[in-house]
């Protein structure tokens, strides 16, 4: 198999964290990977944050319903993109994609944590100082894993289909 897709393949949602920090290089490097995403017509209409400050990631928590597993991650990157761009919510998702995906490459443990019209956009926006002119796509929480994430998947042939589907 390939390395790549055996990343990809293994990697779990995880909402229980170790207090360890994740390195400021491996944070740069998943940041990088982040802008390194496919967007449409080459826009880039992001600004990507990486939040490590405890009290910021508290009061994120307290926003985020389905996200209070937060406040316990090492680091909490942000997706924002700009609010009048065409495509911002798939350029936002494939970039966040690429978060997950670098996380799980560097042994980091991740959750997506919805941010796309949310109650909690501006509340969020606001509080990291972001401009008006982007709008929160989406948060991951990384860290190192601190539980056995499930594993359950559906099988392949039940997912899928070759030129047309036929049930």
């Amino acid at each position: 198999m390939n390395p790549l897709t055996n990343v990809i393949k293994a990697r779990r949602s995880v909402r229980k964290f170790e207090s360890k920090p994740v390195p400021h290089e491996v944070i740069r490097d998943i940041l990088d990977c982040a802008r390194m995403a496919p967007t449409a017509r080459n826009v880039q209409p992001w600004l990507f944050g990486a939040v490590t400050n405890p009290d910021l990631k508290e009061k994120i928590s307290t926003f985020a319903e389905y996200g209070r597993f937060i406040k316990h991650s090492a680091v909490c990157f942000t997706v924002f993109c700009l609010a009048d761009a065409k495509y911002l919510l798939e350029d936002g998702c494939a970039a966040t994609e690429n978060i997950l995906v670098a996380c799980s490459a560097h042994g980091i443990a991740s959750c997506w944590v919805a941010g796309h019209k949310k109650a909690y956009v501006e509340d969020v926006r606001k509080l990291l100082n972001v401009p008006e002119s982007y709008t929160l796509i989406s948060m991951v929480a990384a860290g190192y894993c601190n539980e056995k994430p499930s594993i359950k998947k559906k099988p392949l042939e039940e997912v899928v289909f070759f030129d047309r589907y036929e049930p």
